[in-house]
Order: structure tokens, then sequence, then C-alpha cells
């Protein structure tokens, strides 16, 4: 059995199964990227809600393994070398996991950098944007008299949204086959349209691919468990 003692996360969130990965995360469009890859690949894990409404990020348990303060993390008992792995950051998290298991990541150099460029545009720039659209256009940030910052991020969304349109044209997926670049960005576009309510102010309706994409995404069977791991009590 897995000895995870070192990591004093641990303590708070205690590992029932600690020869699985340790997933800590909230279904949000960042957490559901790890619960969806590690749906997608068949890993064992097991899941424990971080409640970021309750700050459960900054307690001193989980900042020893995130410092940042964010979901999602991992513990991977099994890292490199046979030695456990503590892991922040979701896009490195899906890198590191598709490397692990083979998949979703091509072994082919010139396709690998091509997903991981794609990742790192939707870690860089759709997901913030997106992010930030939301607290201005639903969350506190709508209370704000001055709309200009709220236009700024709905134009820079609605231009994103434009930039994957594009890459979508004549493809099924981000790269030529479902990829963890797809993986990373579904969650931000569902939330987008959805939970943010910003369907209108960035004129997603005007787009054929992207919602094409994100309903064949969203029909993936893992997909369907992953966005909603780890569960909401």
């Amino acid at each position: 059995m897995a000895d995870l003692s070192a990591f004093p996360v641990t303590t708070r969130w205690p590992a029932e199964h600690p020869d699985r990965i340790q997933l800590y995360g909230l279904p949000t469009p960042n957490g559901v990227k790890v619960s969806i890859m590690l749906e997608e690949t068949g890993l064992p894990y097991e899941p424990h809600l971080i409640d970021i409404l309750q700050n459960e990020s900054w307690t001193p348990e989980y900042l020893s393994l995130n410092p940042n303060g964010k979901i999602p993390a991992i513990i991977d008992p099994d890292g490199p070398g046979g030695k456990p792995l503590g892991l922040f950051e979701s896009g490195a998290i899906l890198i590191y996991l598709a490397e692990k298991s083979g998949q979703f990541l091509s072994s082919d150099p010139g396709t690998r950098y091509q997903t991981i460029q794609w990742l790192m545009w939707q870690m860089g720039g759709l997901g913030p944007m997106f992010g930030q659209l939301g607290f201005f256009h639903k969350f506190a940030g709508r209370e704000y008299e001055d709309k200009r910052p709220r236009d700024r991020y709905a134009t820079e969304s609605k231009r994103l949204l434009g930039v994957l349109e594009t890459r979508l044209e004549g493809r099924d997926w981000i790269m030529d086959e479902y990829s963890i670049a797809d993986i990373a960005t579904l969650g931000w576009v569902r939330n987008l349209i959805g939970f943010y309510e910003a369907r209108e102010i960035v004129d997603y309706d005007s787009l054929r691919n992207v919602p094409a994409w994100l309903d064949r995404g969203l029909a993936r069977p893992a997909v369907q468990r992953g966005i909603t791991i780890p569960a909401r009590v």
C-alpha cells in the first residue's frame, strides 16, 4: 500500500484508496479537465471535493500541495520512478496523465507540440478571458456601473471563439483526433454559454463548428461523468 503520509493534504482529506491517484478539485471548468481526463483514460483515482466557497483551497493542508491555492491538484502514488508525485496546474496535470496513460497526446513530435500549443492557448487565453467575462457579466462585476470591463472581455471572448471556429473548420476535434486540447477546452465553452449565461453577448449562435464540436464532446460518456466529479454535496 502506498504511503502518502508525506503529503499533509491527506490528513484533512484522507485517502481510502492510497494506491490510486488522489484528485483534489471541484466541478469547475478547470476542475473537470482532470476528472474528464481520468474518466477517459481509465486510470484508477479517488476524488476529494475541495469547497472553494468555504475557502478550503486556502487551508494549510491544501496549500502544502498547491501553494497557489487553486484547484485542481493531484497526488499520484506511483509517480516517476515509482515515487509519489504531487502536481498542480490543470494543463500540467493533463500532460502528465496523457504521458502516464499513453492516451490523448500523440507520440509524433509535431502533432504532440501542436496539441500542447492549443492547450497553452486555452490556459493562457480562452480560460482567463471567459472567466473574467463570467465575473463581469453574471457575478459581482455585473453591479459595476462602468461596463467597459465587461465589454472588453466579451469582445475578447467572442474573438477567441472565432479562433476556435476557424480551427474546427473541416475537423471534428481541435487536432485530427480527440486530445487533451479538447478536454481542456470543453468545460470552458460549456460554462460560457451555460453557467455564465453569456450565449447572446458573445453571439454564440452565429457559430457553426464550435456548437457541433461541443455537442460531440458532451456526448462522450467519460465527459458526462467527468463534469460531475467530485460530486457536490
